[in-house]
């Protein structure tokens, strides 16, 4: 049985949180009595910040790292490749416990009052369903899994504690309609679109909390959609990272399936455009989200800089569109491109449009969802749309 006393890094995890405002005080007691680490496997894969690698920890064999890690402020892998993988990582997570921080930054949004209904999307761990349970009722939340494995872990965790509500096992889009309507909806699993289902569910003046993105990239940011009978919409309020909803993962082939014949045929011209100005300065950087916004079925991949050049592809999701820009430091970057769309010039001018809206950050775009599921994307004002 893991650890599950309230240690001084928990505490001091708590004091951090406060002082951050990542968690508000109306959350103070559903922290201090519900540790992460009652939710957490023997053996787990937290990221190490100094290394920035998953290192593999067994409270059987390390108990003093292995709680050091649950009262971190840290993310923690707890399945891989949907739970094929055996017992370590082998190439994608696909179960995790969110980073302190972000669990309660999305609870701090999802702003839940006595006597609200809420459904969770993705249990996970079942920690997030575990404060919701302590804050509000256990009759009061309701939680989907689509893993049947995670799910009944889940659930077990739940009962040691006394905080066990619903926990269904199917697929979190499809809501839960028997239980609706519902208060608040809150995801824990990232989304490129917002299925209907949770607007039909959510009470007129509800809330709907999610980690929403594009496909050009896995950097998402946290979207508060408030809805009323035909649609939900709101802004976003800052970065984030999850792991997908399985429905709605990325559908991309692969670079071979867009290059089989090489660069043979593709048109080459240069950009003065800099590895800077184009990837801004880190993974979270509002440029990267915003084009993933103006260009749509886009993916693009970062490669690692190896002799002063690095690599950035873009990939048309719906064709075989492509585009490389190479930089190398000191020169001009090269550019590629072939197929149906001029993709790198879709890119620059989503940047261009970006510089001179004044390099707006996540809160300043918003999110309008139609009940039929169409999607807008939009800066400062609804009034300013465009699909997506």
């Amino acid at each position: 049985m893991a650890p599950t006393d309230l240690t001084e890094e928990r505490s001091e995890l708590g004091r951090s949180l406060l002082a951050r405002g990542a968690m508000t005080p109306d959350w103070q007691n559903a922290f201090e009595a519900v540790p992460r680490s009652a939710f957490l496997p023997e053996v787990m894969w937290p990221f190490d910040m100094d290394s920035g690698t998953h290192v593999t920890v067994d409270v059987r064999e390390e108990p003093a790292l292995w709680l050091s890690y649950a009262d971190a402020d840290v993310p923690i892998v707890t399945q891989w490749d949907d739970g094929a993988s055996g017992d370590g990582p082998v190439r994608v997570p696909t179960s995790s416990a969110s980073m302190p921080s972000v669990v309660f930054r999305m609870l701090r949004d999802l702003d839940v009052q006595p006597g609200h209904k809420v459904l969770e999307i993705g249990t996970g761990t079942g920690w997030n369903a575990a404060l919701l349970a302590h804050r509000l009722g256990v009759d009061r939340v309701t939680s989907i899994e689509i893993d049947p494995t995670v799910a009944d872990t889940a659930r077990s965790r739940l009962a040691a504690q006394e905080l066990l509500g619903v926990v269904l096992t199917r697929d979190g889009a499809l809501g839960d309609p028997s239980g609706a309507p519902f208060d608040r909806v809150i995801a824990t699993a990232g989304i490129r679109a917002v299925p209907p289902q949770w607007i039909t569910q959510t009470r007129p003046g509800g809330v709907i909390v999610a980690p929403w993105g594009t496909h050009f990239s896995n950097a998402d940011a946290r979207v508060r959609l408030t809805v009323d009978t035909a649609e939900a919409s709101g802004h976003f309020t800052g970065p984030v990272e999850f792991m997908k909803l399985r429905a709605q993962r990325l559908p991309f082939d692969g670079h071979d399936e867009y290059l089989s014949e090489g660069m043979a045929g593709a048109e080459r011209s240069t950009t003065e455009v800099t590895e800077t100005e184009l990837l801004g300065e880190g993974r979270f950087d509002p440029r990267t989200f915003a084009i993933g916004l103006r260009v749509r079925d886009c993916h693009h991949s970062v490669a690692d800089k190896r002799d002063g050049a690095r690599p950035v592809w873009f990939y048309g999701l719906t064709d075989r569109s492509w585009a490389c820009v190479m930089f190398r430091d000191g020169r001009e970057a090269a550019v590629w491109q072939a197929g149906p769309r001029r993709l790198w010039d879709n890119v620059l001018e989503a940047l261009v449009w970006w510089l001179e809206a004044g390099k707006p950050g996540f809160e300043r775009f918003g999110l309008t969802v139609a009940a039929d599921g169409n999607q807008h994307a939009w800066l400062d004002s609804p009034k300013d749309a465009w699909p997506v």
